[in-house]
């Protein structure tokens, strides 16, 4: 009787419920473990390029995918004060034609949902929640997984992949050295019937400024405008997602901003903020039989819209390399190689992008158009973007 791989997972974000599903979709047996009291996601958007959405699909997501996502028709960049208009992609047609599948934007409570369903439908009770992970032992024939109310899990494999503050990463090399960005990042939600006709468009929007930008994109199905805006500020470093703010200071930080921001500001209800960290991706993800996959190795600031992709790449990926390869550390090892070198790429050039969201030359209208024309022209798009979007994680290579 041929073994069937029992796979552990700390945490049940984006990335390893596609992990989960990947795996259990190719036979293997999973078990996942999620530190909070409930499986939930935070209220907020999330943009899946070609790249993310072509795993989805070979997942079997396809129709859940275009009903909750929207499939959006253009992505536009304007400028801070003015509101001058510049298109950036034709999303819509542009995607289907040059990848297959279109480029969607979903609620990441809705993006939460369906992995989580898709993974109960296969096994039920997967996902186990009030799981802190508290450390691990490994030998040559099993891994451990030990949570911190003392709970032991064996099984062939463990993937950490629990986030930002990883204690699988912890476990593995020690505690990282996160670096404050001066940045702050708010976010919130905005039903469309509250906004006037002219902001309730399918298209995604980049604002961008001298010292801030602003993201606004449809989701759940076209009902929410997602909102996101960064902003150069030193004042708070907080990390967590669930912060509440204050619309008195949202506003105070779009001072001066265009008409359409500041009536899009005025109709959140609860604004969230959340400071700006820079990691230095891993040089090493796997160790025997554990490994990291998604923020857990390679956290990016989000200037391309890539942190969910990238987690949704790795969980297909882990996926294939566990199949294809019945030894353990080389399966690891395989899949650490194929997908190292982009992610770090990934991190390093959303780190360049801020400084074409934010620039002084658009303080000036005299100079502003000098400047998108020039750093946000159509050649300079496509080299920025193309080898992210055409990136396919089902069939790439396993050197």
């Amino acid at each position: 009787m041929v073994h069937k791989k029992h796979v552990l997972i700390a945490g049940g974000g984006i990335g390893g419920l596609t992990a989960a599903l990947a795996l259990l979709r190719r036979g293997f047996d999973v078990s996942v473990f999620e530190q909070a009291q409930e499986l939930k996601e935070i209220g907020a958007g999330v943009q899946l390029g070609p790249n993310g959405v072509r795993v989805l699909y070979e997942l079997g997501l396809e129709s859940p995918a275009r009903r909750l996502g929207v499939d959006a028709q253009a992505k536009e960049i304007r400028v801070w004060n003015t509101g001058k208009t510049w298109p950036l992609f034709n999303l819509g047609k542009e995607s289907m034609s040059r990848h297959g599948v279109p480029y969607l934007m979903m609620h990441r409570a809705d993006l939460h949902t369906m992995l989580l369903a898709a993974v109960d439908e296969i096994k039920p009770g997967a996902c186990v929640v009030n799981s802190r992970v508290g450390g691990f032992e490994q030998d040559a024939d099993g891994v451990t997984l030990i949570l911190e109310d003392g709970s032991r899990f064996r099984g062939d494999v463990l993937v950490g992949a629990d986030g930002l503050h990883s204690a699988t990463r912890k476990a593995l090399y020690g505690p990282d050295k996160p670096k404050f960005t001066g940045g702050c990042c708010w976010r919130g939600v905005i039903d469309v019937d509250r906004l006037p006709e002219h902001l309730r468009r399918p298209v995604g929007v980049n604002w961008i400024g001298p010292t801030g930008h602003v993201i606004l994109y449809p989701v759940r199905s076209g009902r929410l405008l997602n909102f996101v805006g960064h902003v150069e500020r030193d004042d708070w470093a907080g990390e967590s997602w669930t912060e509440e703010g204050s619309i008195e200071e949202l506003r105070a930080d779009y001072a001066g901003w265009h008409d359409d921001i500041q009536t899009i500001v005025s109709q959140i209800d609860v604004p969230y903020k959340w400071a700006l960290f820079l990691r230095e991706p891993l040089e090493q993800w796997s160790r025997g039989r554990v490994t990291l996959l998604g923020d857990a190795c390679h956290a990016t600031l989000p200037y391309l819209a890539q942190g969910a992709n990238m987690a949704i790449e790795d969980g297909m990926v882990l996926a294939r390399a566990l199949s294809d390869f019945d030894d353990v550390a080389e399966a690891l090892q395989r899949y650490e190689r194929a997908r190292k070198e982009r992610t770090a790429r990934i991190v390093r050039k959303s780190s360049e992008n801020l400084g074409r969201f934010h620039n002084h030359a658009l303080l000036d209208p005299r100079t502003a158009d000098d400047y998108v024309n020039t750093e946000w022209a159509p050649d300079k798009i496509r080299e920025r973007y193309e080898w992210i979007l055409s990136y396919d994680a089902v069939h790439v290579p396993l050197a």
